[in-house]
């Protein structure tokens, strides 16, 4: 494992997380799933990235919290149900190939353990190359090494750290929305876009940037390679269903996913990038 003088690997319960230290912010990379679970600048100290307090780093399950990632298919798998939702590579151990320190910031660049498992047929290169500067820069890259072309699906799956669920808004989306809460349904984006119940959205948009804003605080979210956002809270009685949650999860985080869920084709010798930068 490479590193540079700002990244530390530590331990945490079964799971080495990389530490990074630089003068621009600190942020943790689980290394498994390749999972962000904290990023905090230092010109105001705040931490952006919400994780659960009773998230589980055994090893096994997917980490409740920062930014999992979805690959190669976002949600249910498309045609066997007995595959594990939102993919494999989140499951997975994931090597750091390359660390990098520049003027703006550090580079850590990851690869799972392989991009190939049962419930995939294209041949891939999946790698996720991260900077931590003044922003956080995510980017998922997918580059198609077989023959063939191939489909899939993908999300950053980020969950931001608000002060209150009952005092946030999200601007930046209009239009249409497919409402997972109501089998699929269509209904117009609400304006303002606050919350006060279970919301499980995919708004087929591709905009640039939203602005997340709580009694607090603005986080902004820049996207792209995206064909949809999708937005989650879980509300009070899911969160109480699940065991890596707390009751009052609910009201301190957001998911503003960055995401694929229409189908990306990619022809052979091809890769695409999705991205995320928050600030």
């Amino acid at each position: 494992m490479k590193l540079t003088n700002s990244s530390t690997v530590i331990t945490r319960d079964n799971i080495q997380v990389l530490h990074i230290e630089n003068a621009f912010a600190s942020a943790q990379i689980s290394l498994f799933g390749g999972h962000l679970i904290s990023f905090k600048p230092k010109h105001d100290d705040r931490e952006r990235l919400w994780l659960s307090e009773n998230a589980i780093f055994d090893g096994q399950k997917a980490i409740r919290g920062g930014v999992p990632i979805c690959w190669p298919w976002f949600g249910d798998h498309p045609t066997n149900p007995e595959f594990a939702a939102h993919g494999y590579v989140r499951n997975q151990i994931w090597e750091v190939i390359n660390a990098e320190e520049t003027e703006t910031g550090t580079t850590i660049s990851l690869i799972p353990k392989s991009s190939a498992r049962d419930g995939f047929l294209g041949k891939a290169q999946l790698s996720l190359i991260i900077h931590i500067g003044k922003q956080l820069n995510v980017q998922l890259h997918t580059a198609n090494i077989g023959d063939t072309p191939f489909n899939f699906t993908c999300a950053l799956h980020s969950y931001f750290s608000i002060a209150d669920i009952n005092q946030c808004e999200l601007i930046g989306l209009s239009g249409q929305y497919l409402d997972k809460t109501n089998n699929g349904q269509k209904f117009d984006t609400p304006r303002p876009y606050t919350y006060t119940q279970e919301t499980d959205r995919i708004h087929l948009q591709q905009p640039s940037k939203l602005i997340i804003k709580d009694s607090h605080h603005l986080t902004e979210v820049s996207s792209s390679g995206h064909d949809s956002i999708v937005v989650w809270n879980p509300w009070k009685d899911k969160s109480i269903s699940m065991s890596d949650m707390a009751e009052d999860s609910y009201l301190t985080m957001l998911c503003v996913e960055t995401a694929i869920t229409q189908g990306q084709l990619i022809k052979s010798g091809e890769a695409h990038i999705l991205s995320q930068i928050i600030t």
